[in-house]
């Protein structure tokens, strides 16, 4: 007996981000869009709480109680006085350490896998105060489709989209750490005002109308300079897939992966092309979106 759950990535199509709180975090005007790149949690009884992980980029993932799917399995079972005695398998195909929310999709879908394997029917309102609490993207991963985060991200509002975008993403070859990213926002802004964080009227416009030219002209990424101050060659990156004939392209939530928006598939498929061409990325890997959020596929 096991459950298997689909959970996407995501793109951040506009993040604008505050100045830093009293706790660390910043207040955010974080706008998601769930992203056909999927990684799948499987959920099998076990002696013991259990880690595995295949496909691109496993050797990167930790295997133990800091992976953030075994502290979603550590968390529920505490919430229902349960042992988390279940071996969770990652088949990753997600980009680890990309700023498409791996680890957060990861969290979202042994919550739940382990919900459907213990047959616990814990309500949604529940199980997005688990995700809160384990990390700032880890609601959105649960729900998918477009969302408005507020807060630090985690609060949500559901967003409307009117159609099908269409995006090439450039994997970087390494990775790099959001917290190191923000602390370089931190220092790149310091001594400056730095504004509320509010989303883009336009922005939120172009989503509910399913327009990708009006949408390329109003993406953004407060954390886009901090992520290129760290890892330089993401500017010639972002270069060469704007020469290859996308309508716009930014760096996906704290990055190193590039995102860029193009017109359609045909569109997706020449760019990657390009892009993997130009040699300033290791892969490209063409998506659509919106995408359904955590979803069971096998098992219960």
């Amino acid at each position: 007996m096991s459950v298997t759950v689909r959970v996407p990535a995501k793109v951040n199509v506009q993040l604008a981000v505050g100045g830093a709180r009293p706790d660390g975090f910043h207040d955010l005007a974080n706008v998601f869009l769930a992203v056909g790149l999927y990684d799948e949690v499987t959920a099998t009884p076990a002696d013991e709480l259990r880690i595995t992980c295949t496909g691109p980029g496993a050797d990167q993932v930790p295997l133990d109680r800091t992976n953030l799917a075994a502290r979603a399995a550590l968390a529920l079972a505490a919430r229902h006085g349960l042992d988390a005695a279940v071996h969770l398998h990652i088949a990753k195909d997600i980009p680890v350490a990309g700023g498409m929310a791996g680890g957060s999709a990861d969290a979202a879908g042994a919550l739940v896998a382990c919900d459907a394997l213990w047959g616990l029917n814990t309500p949604q309102g529940e199980l997005l105060d688990i995700c809160a609490e384990l990390g700032s993207d880890v609601p959105f991963s649960l729900v998918g489709g477009a969302a408005l985060g507020t807060g630090r991200g985690e609060q949500l509002r559901p967003l409307d989209v009117g159609g099908t975008f269409h995006w090439v993403f450039a994997v970087a070859d390494g990775g790099l750490s959001t917290p190191a990213v923000y602390r370089e926002f931190d220092r790149l802004t310091e001594g400056t005002e730095v504004p509320e964080p509010l989303a883009s009227q336009e922005l939120l416009d172009a989503l509910a109308k399913g327009d990708a030219t009006a949408l390329a002209t109003a993406l953004s990424n407060d954390l886009q300079p901090a992520a290129i101050s760290l890892f330089p060659s993401l500017a010639d990156t972002l270069a060469a897939g704007r020469a290859a004939g996308a309508l716009a392209g930014l760096v996906s939530g704290s990055g190193p992966t590039t995102a860029f928006l193009v017109r359609d598939a045909e569109s997706a498929a020449e760019v990657a092309e390009s892009l993997l061409a130009s040699g300033t990325c290791r892969a490209a890997r063409t998506a659509t979106s919106p995408a359904q959020g955590a979803t069971v596929v096998r098992g219960r």
